[in-house]
């Protein structure tokens, strides 16, 4: 049996992992979306329930992304973007914000789930500047050898690597340290790292631990807490640049009255540029 997703790509019903939910398709339904499935659904309403913030957070993530685009095609000039655990595709993607800056900047998308890979190729430009990998984050090689990698990124110039949301879904004992640094080791100093993780907050430290704990029992993948030192850590080899490892909101806000509120924001966010 096969299901078609997109546009003419067929895919087998066993690869859309219906019978448990994924981060990407709990991710997109606290954005509003509508690729996600009811296994999905409900588990997102069972961390909703625990902590109703989440949404928020999901909102403000999507925000900074955006933010540190515009900052990385704009003021860092790079012209190449490769970005993890993208997730499905919604108003505001990478390639979007970063040729809105600089036409012709080049990206590269990588997820593990099917969906977005249909997604994503039907929504792609068809001018050659990006690409959709279908790749295990948690396995930088064949992300960094594949055909499409090698054909838009050109690692002996600046490139951005960004982990929007994903590293806290990544386990101790999967090294996100070691995935991170495969991307820095490849890269030429002047390349930058952004990311965004989220962190135990100082208030509904018990929601947010239930809100994990979600993931933990019953998503593909569960969700680490880590401290805004264990956070910093990823950044090894990196110079943050201003305002440094910060609540959401409080980075580079468009808005300066946004960051009343951003301690609620248990999510940080930073950009490095490698020394």
């Amino acid at each position: 049996m096969r299901e078609t997703v997109m546009g003419d790509e067929e895919i087998p019903v066993h690869d859309l992992r219906t019978n448990r939910p994924t981060p990407a398709r709990m991710y997109d339904y606290y954005l509003g979306g509508k690729d996600n499935f009811a296994v999905d659904r409900d588990a997102a309403e069972q961390v909703l329930a625990a902590a109703p913030e989440v949404r928020v957070l999901a909102r403000e993530n999507r925000a900074f992304l955006g933010r540190v685009v515009r900052f990385l095609a704009g003021e860092a000039g790079i012209r190449q973007f490769i970005d993890v655990g993208t997730g499905l595709p919604t108003q505001g993607n990478v390639h979007e914000v970063a040729q809105s800056v600089a036409p012709g900047t080049r990206v590269v998308y990588v997820d593990n789930d099917p969906i977005v890979r249909a997604h994503a190729k039907a929504l792609l430009p068809d001018d050659g500047t990006t690409a959709v990998v279908e790749a295990d984050m948690r396995d930088p090689g064949p992300i960094l050898d594949h055909p499409q990698t090698r054909r838009l990124i050109r690692f002996d110039e600046p490139v951005a690597v960004l982990f929007m949301s994903v590293l806290h879904f990544i386990a101790d004992e999967e090294d996100p340290y070691g995935l991170v640094a495969a991307f820095r080791d490849v890269s030429v100093p002047g390349s930058h790292l952004a990311l965004s993780h989220i962190t135990p907050p100082e208030q509904g430290a018990d929601g947010a631990a239930s809100a994990a704990d979600v993931y933990k029992k019953r998503a593909t993948s569960p969700a680490i807490l880590r401290s805004p030192k264990e956070i910093a850590a990823l950044f090894d080899g990196y110079d943050l640049v201003e305002p440094g490892l910060v609540n959401l909101p409080k980075w580079r806000p468009d808005d300066p009255a946004a960051v009343r509120d951003a301690e609620s924001i248990w999510m940080l966010g930073a950009a490095g540029r490698k020394r």
